[in-house]
């Protein structure tokens, strides 16, 4: 019995209109059957995917050895040998969740893979590459994630305006998240004016949220060491990324509410949800669903770390609070310059430090490959 009220309260994220979608794979969990049987029984309606996941997948298994030993003997480079081995898991988890995709008539049901780390602030090469995987990978419920840096933006309007699924990633501030939906928008607006379909084009905003908790939390610590204005740095203390989120949420309604995108989706265009990143609570005196339920809510997807799911399945409390206290939210964001924080700067460290975080697992991982294929 109690097993199953677990299991309902992951399953009743949908009640409310969010999606659940695991950010984690591995081989082993494919071929299994465990990935099917998440979707059975939590409700996971799709999987994310990022160089350090694929990293440590590739690294603390003897799943893929042998087929790193066949492509080391057909002289494949390195880097081909990540792409081969990321491109056929990705492949395995497309078709685990190919019916769900079907049955939601393209709603949920997909898995994203990642663009090189090294092509965040190349635009040119970032389409190639996103052209190349949308062929390689080849299957309809496959989003490809590209950062949303400057030169990303004109990259995700491209790719979405050639019918190319999108997970805008390592979005971590309000106006970049303006420039995201409007990328977006465009792309749509571009594919339409070439008379192709729009109404299976389908596309992410992944907010990042508990990396903006640890770096805003310290320099509120600061602030309040240095005697600046204590109290109210203090009352800002953790409750940053998730009003960021709140504020996202507003401006999510608004823009996929005008008459600009309506005209698109009487063609059968769909709004490009927001997907809270980054869910995994890394300040241990905070709640380990601290990103989960104050954020549910419609037209929403949360992408959640295994050990996430299993705290939100242990004791979480599913409840519409997505729209609770956004008034509050927006004027709590506006007090950080009370205290000399600037979300701009917040961002562009963000930014650069996430990009950062992808590159040094994706160097360590060809680094291995590159030993392996020099012991070979």
């Amino acid at each position: 019995m109690q097993t199953v009220k677990k299991d309902t309260s992951l399953q009743e994220l949908q009640r409310y209109g969010q999606s659940l979608w695991l950010d984690y794979i591995r081989r082993d969990m494919v071929r299994s059957g465990h990935l099917k049987e998440l979707i059975e029984r939590y409700g996971i309606r799709g999987v994310t995917s990022n160089p350090a996941i694929f990293e440590k997948a590739i690294d603390d298994s003897n799943d893929y050895d042998e087929d790193i030993r066949e492509l080391i003997g057909q002289g494949r480079s390195a880097q081909e040998i990540y792409q081969i081995l990321t491109v056929q898991d990705i492949q395995e988890a497309a078709d685990v969740l190919r019916p769900l995709y079907d049955s939601t008539q393209g709603r949920d049901g997909f898995v994203s893979l990642e663009v090189s780390p090294y092509l965040a602030h190349d635009t040119e090469a970032t389409i190639l590459e996103a052209r190349q995987l949308w062929k390689k990978v080849n299957r309809p419920n496959l989003l490809i994630k590209i950062p949303a840096t400057a030169e990303g933006l004109p990259a995700i309007r491209q790719c979405i305006s050639e019918g190319i699924n999108i997970n805008v990633t390592l979005i971590f501030g309000l106006p970049t998240y303006m420039k995201v939906a409007t990328a977006y928008i465009e792309g749509l607006e571009l594919r339409f004016e070439q008379g192709e379909t729009i109404g299976r084009v389908a596309s992410v905003a992944s907010f990042f949220l508990s990396r903006i908790d640890v770096l805003v939390d310290k320099m509120l610590d600061n602030a309040i060491d240095e005697g600046n204005y204590p109290e109210i740095a203090q009352s800002l203390h953790g409750r940053v990324a998730v009003s960021c989120a709140k504020v996202a949420y507003q401006m999510y309604k608004e823009i996929f509410g005008s008459d600009k995108f309506r005209k698109l989706a009487d063609n059968g265009a769909r709004s490009q949800r927001l997907l809270w990143a980054s869910t995994g609570t890394k300040n241990p005196s905070y709640s380990d669903v601290r990103y989960v339920e104050p954020l549910i809510g419609p037209e929403t997807v949360n992408t959640m770390p295994l050990q996430t799911v299993e705290a939100y399945r242990d004791h979480g409390h599913p409840a519409a609070r997505l729209e609770d206290n956004a008034a509050e939210a927006d004027h709590l964001l506006a007090r950080l310059s009370d205290v000399g924080i600037r979300m701009n700067d917040v961002t562009s460290q963000l930014e650069a430090e996430g990009i950062e975080k992808f590159i040094k697992p994706y160097d360590s991982l060809i680094e291995r490959l590159k030993k392996k294929g020099a012991a070979a």
